[in-house]
């Protein structure tokens, strides 16, 4: 049996990488207990990839002063390692091949971004016409865009069979018939994946779960719905059954889930086989992977995940094979957050501080929930430093406050921070390019912040501030 994707092979040889590479550990921290070197420095490893201290013990990025693109552009304001994005890009690619690596545009998107996954030669996946179109703006060839999404439109499927994408994820058994119907209306036959609930158990946040049988997402596996959905699509004469997908949940740091569900899909498409006649190409496992967030996180490196599951993956093809159940099939994999979280940060500036007695400091600053939805939705944690002394102990604990009218409106609970934090400083959180502009919103109608790519010493805004006229551009 053979392995093809004659451009990309998946790989069996490990490459190098700096991440950190350990055994999975619990994702989370008692907010109230703090990191477990509580008055450190902040761990460099949470810094993006191309960073490094200039003589005054300010950060910079990419060769790039933070503080001086915090003077430039003003704050809130990200700021992205684009060669650090590039580098991980890379190193999934080594493993799966670049065409198997299917950025997932949720994590953070712009017509920037959506360039240089083009550029690297990875796939992308969209969950949204939204998505679907910036995508296309930006001249991304429709062949390597996966469409996603649990109730697409009937608009959203028109435009994405019009465009020629490559994939299309189907969810429920009313998407296939109504892509049924639009692939006769605009005379193509798409090639599909059918999302599966492997039944894998993720070990995150229960937001974040997204492979369980009570998920909203997909066909089960263990009810045979899963089954009766390919056998649909694959008796269909308007759609090409191409694969089968799963996505077991976000922020994963147990490698033996991912490899438990490359081994459901292998054993389902081997059952399939019966009556699908080698017809099956693709098994996309989906994201998942999870970042450090702090000190004491040690999530597995890209290696130590592609070894897992491309061993996991390639020894369930080996047992299919035995059997005469599979043709030949390629891995496919969704890397959102482990691609671009761990290569930015987000630069604040102090407006107010505010101290309750025996009870909590307040450190107040000029962005909140409206650009880090995260820690609101499902109490995400981050480690704040101060960009211009990054060397800095951090021994006191005060809560960095947003400016919203939310008392959930609140960044970092009991974080470490330096002893001398004043109004006018400079604060920063590691570790923020995934979901933080991609969920930010104009609650309270603040603008949402600008973001910058950096590399090589020289610094691009990709996404400019939005102004007061921006918010009042849509009233009637």
């Amino acid at each position: 049996m053979s392995m093809p994707d004659a451009e990309s092979p998946v790989s069996e040889s490990p490459v190098s990488e700096s991440p950190v590479s350990a055994a999975p550990v619990s994702t989370s921290r008692d907010p109230a207990k703090g990191p477990d070197t509580a008055a450190a420095p902040i761990d460099a490893r949470l810094l993006p990839p191309n960073h490094d201290i200039d003589a005054s013990g300010a950060l910079r990025i990419g060769g790039v002063s933070v503080q001086e693109l915090a003077e430039v552009y003003g704050t809130p304001l990200f700021i992205y390692d684009e060669e650090g994005i590039r580098q991980r890009a890379r190193a999934f690619a080594q493993w799966f091949g670049a065409r198997n690596v299917t950025y997932a545009s949720k994590a953070f998107a712009c017509r920037a971004m959506v360039e240089l996954v083009d550029e690297e030669g990875l796939s992308l996946d969209v969950s949204t016409g939204g998505e679907l179109d910036m995508a296309l703006r930006a001249g991304f060839d429709p062949a390597r865009i996966v469409l996603h999404g649990n109730n697409k439109s009937d608009a959203e499927i028109m435009t994405a069979l019009a465009a020629g994408v490559g994939l299309v994820v189907v969810d429920s058994f009313d998407e296939i018939d109504r892509l049924v119907r639009h692939a006769r209306s605009v005379g193509t036959i798409p090639a599909v994946l059918v999302r599966v609930n492997p039944g894998v158990e993720a070990h995150t946040h229960d937001y974040i779960t997204t492979g369980l049988a009570d998920s909203k997402f997909g066909f089960g596996y263990q009810n045979g719905q899963a089954s009766l959905a390919c056998e649909a699509v694959s008796r269909s004469n308007d759609l090409h059954l191409a694969g089968i997908h799963a996505h077991i949940g976000s922020q994963v740091f147990a490698l033996d889930s991912f490899a438990r569900s490359a081994e459901v899909l292998v054993e389902l498409a081997a059952d399939l086989d019966r009556f699908t006649e080698h017809e099956m190409s693709v098994l996309d496992l989906g994201g998942g992977l999870g970042v450090n967030y702090h000190a004491g996180d040690d999530a597995p490196s890209i290696d130590r995940y592609g070894t897992t599951t491309v061993d996991a993956f390639n020894a369930a093809l080996r047992g299919g094979a035995d059997h005469g159940l599979l043709g030949d099939i390629r891995l496919m994999i969704e890397p959102g957050r482990s691609l671009v979280a761990p290569c930015a940060i987000t630069v604040y500036r102090v407006g107010t501080i505010k101290d309750i007695p025996g009870i909590v400091r307040y450190i107040a600053v000029d962005g909140g929930m409206s650009d880090n939805l995260r820690p609101s939705l499902y109490q995400a944690d981050y480690e704040v430093f101060d960009p211009t002394r990054v060397a800095a102990p951090r021994p006191e604990r005060a809560t960095i406050a947003g400016k919203h009218c939310e008392q959930g409106d609140l960044i970092v609970k009991n974080a470490a921070v330096p002893a001398d934090v004043s109004i006018g400083d400079l604060v920063a959180t590691a570790v923020t390019g995934a979901y933080g502009y991609s969920m930010a919103s104009n609650y309270n109608k603040v603008p949402r912040p600008a973001v910058v790519f950096v590399r090589d010493g020289e610094h691009r805004l990709v996404i400019r501030r939005e102004t007061f006229d921006d918010l009042a551009r849509l009233d009637c």
